[in-house]
């Protein structure tokens, strides 16, 4: 893994939350850090304040709406523009399960929301930045999942019925870990490593708050986690894990399920086509 100063780093969804502190302690590091956001002042109000409390330079704004594929895709691109080496992916954008008893929604493509925020976008971006990851080799792709996990329905994975936000969430999450688990292998002997976590429990976030939940853990925890899954020199060999915070952990049985991840894949590329029309 390289120094610090020498690491470029996308964190997605990094103007609020954990994404909001894991910039921040990355940018003290000394790191180049892509402060992703969907609100382009927001995103460069973040990234004055780190600049304020941490003197670092070295950080760039990019704005796309994760719901939507297209700016996922010119996400992407800009990335590609900017930057001529990207050493960590940390895919940690995503919308929780909602305020209690708040109905289904679908993205500008026509995705249950929670399913095409926490999961495609990540899986849809990660697949147009592998060939700027593996020739940046060492790399890494940190996928911010969750210890809430639920088998996919693939009768219904779109959740037309029945529909509970938390439901949605879970399953988003499982997904996350699945792909992480495929890509891992894909990548395997590439100098690419690909690893998922649960960075802490019920975070006093935005998102946790939305949900009528009292904050269990604390984001400075989170962070910990996140970071040694970017950065810990002693995880360079280690790919395609769960971690639960700091330990590798089992995820829900059907990430090893390995005709159930096929399906995830053909499901995923056929939104993905659907998308582009």
């Amino acid at each position: 893994m390289r120094t610090p100063n020498e690491r470029t780093v996308l964190v997605t969804g990094a103007t609020s939350g954990l994404g909001r502190a894991l910039a921040g302690r990355l940018a003290q590091s000394g790191s180049r850090v892509l402060i992703h956001g969907r609100d382009a002042r927001r995103a460069e109000r973040v990234r004055a304040e780190i600049a304020a409390a941490t003197g670092a330079d070295r950080l760039d704004v990019l704005i796309a709406d994760l719901a939507e594929l297209r700016q996922v895709e010119q996400l992407a691109v800009d990335v590609r523009l900017r930057c001529d080496r990207l050493d960590v992916l940390v895919n940690n954008a995503g919308i929780g399960s909602g305020a209690p008893g708040s109905g289904r929604a679908e993205s500008p493509d026509g995705v249950e929301l929670r399913f095409a925020v926490n999961y495609l976008a990540g899986y849809h971006l990660t697949r147009l930045l592998r060939p700027l990851l593996t020739a940046s080799a060492p790399a890494r792709v940190v996928n911010v999942a969750s210890a809430g996990q639920r088998p996919i329905d693939f009768a219904d994975p779109m959740l037309t019925r029945d529909y509970l936000g938390t439901r949605a969430y879970a399953q988003s999450k499982l997904a996350q870990i699945m792909f992480t688990f495929d890509l891992a292998e894909q990548l395997r002997g590439s100098g690419v490593t690909v690893n998922a976590l649960h960075p802490a429990t019920y975070m006093n976030t935005a998102m946790v708050r939305e949900a009528g939940v009292s904050p269990v853990d604390t984001v400075a925890q989170g962070v910990q986690a996140t970071m040694q899954l970017v950065a810990d020199p002693g995880l360079d060999e280690v790919t395609g894990e769960y971690f639960h915070g700091m330990r590798a952990c089992r995820a829900l049985e059907q990430a090893y399920d390995e005709r159930a991840r096929a399906r995830l894949r053909e499901l995923s590329d056929k939104l993905v086509e659907q998308a582009r029309g």
